[in-house]
């Protein structure tokens, strides 16, 4: 990459960093569009944060990322927050239009999305979400307006309560499950919990249920074993590295107005995932 005094800057705030893969996929298409503009990952301690939102102003960057543990805490140091960010409560996006700081959140469009490419409609669907925290609350801000019944649950039971309150403030569609045993026959399972993260971890909830009639979601973006359980007993299956994917698409948007190239995305990003 050729970077000059001209080259505007994007990149990603968190605590850690070293683990991300978007420098790769973002890196990739500004290259081949012949974009002038680079992603740099820069480790942001929280009592940093304050500074580093500043800077993205004083240094005149395009745009930033934020995630891990900033994307609550960066809301208030914002000038503008999208709708879609406020009822999240968290910012994954954060543009800058002449100094103007703008906070979005690309995460729920970006599972939307890789369920359309993977032919899923939620359309008439009955959806369960197992979690619910930020992740969660990101997905099912457009779930709850597509499916015709969403019900949730977390073992923190008065985080699920919340969420389902807010959901029904704006939807009218969404229950709290007390457990898992009670979900009945749904059309789709999503797993919003940090669940498979570990070899080790146990699963989000009893295999035995999931039918091959059945759509299982993880967003964990690697082959869970809750995946592999639901892919053998013939459910269709969809892991995270799709909204990961296109979460950074609706990014690379909001930052330059243009559509980057989906398929050398995916490619840099698949090939960074084992």
């Amino acid at each position: 990459m050729n970077v000059s005094g001209s080259t505007r800057v994007t990149g990603l705030f968190g605590y850690p960093v070293e683990h991300t893969l978007s420098p790769a996929m973002h890196n990739a298409a500004f290259e081949y569009l012949g974009l002038d503009i680079c992603y740099i990952p820069f480790k942001v301690s929280p009592d940093d944060l304050p500074d580093a939102v500043r800077s993205v102003r004083s240094l005149n960057m395009l745009g930033i990322n934020t995630t891990v543990p900033h994307k609550e805490k960066v809301i208030p140091l914002l000038d503008n927050i999208d709708e879609e960010a406020e009822f999240i409560g968290a910012v994954n996006t954060i543009t800058n239009k002449e100094g103007l700081l703008t906070g979005y959140n690309t995460d729920g469009r970006g599972f939307m999305q890789s369920l359309s490419e993977e032919g899923i409609s939620l359309d008439g669907k009955k959806v369960v979400i197992i979690g619910a925290g930020g992740a969660s609350r990101a997905i099912s801000y457009y779930i709850s307006e597509k499916a015709a019944d969403l019900s949730m649950y977390d073992i923190d039971t008065s985080r699920a309560q919340n969420l389902v309150n807010d959901l029904n403030k704006i939807r009218g569609n969404v229950q709290l499950l007390d457990d898992t045993e009670q979900m009945g026959m749904p059309d789709i399972i999503i797993n919003a919990t940090p669940l498979g993260l570990k070899q080790d971890d146990p699963l989000p909830l009893n295999p035995d249920i999931i039918t091959p009639a059945m759509s299982v979601c993880d967003l964990v973006y690697r082959q869970t074993a809750f995946l592999k359980s639901a892919q053998a007993r013939g459910a269709k299956t969809v892991n995270g590295s799709g909204m990961l994917l296109w979460q950074g698409i609706f990014a690379f948007q909001l930052w330059t107005g243009i559509k980057p190239p989906v398929e050398l995305m995916r490619k840099e990003l698949l090939s960074r995932i084992s």
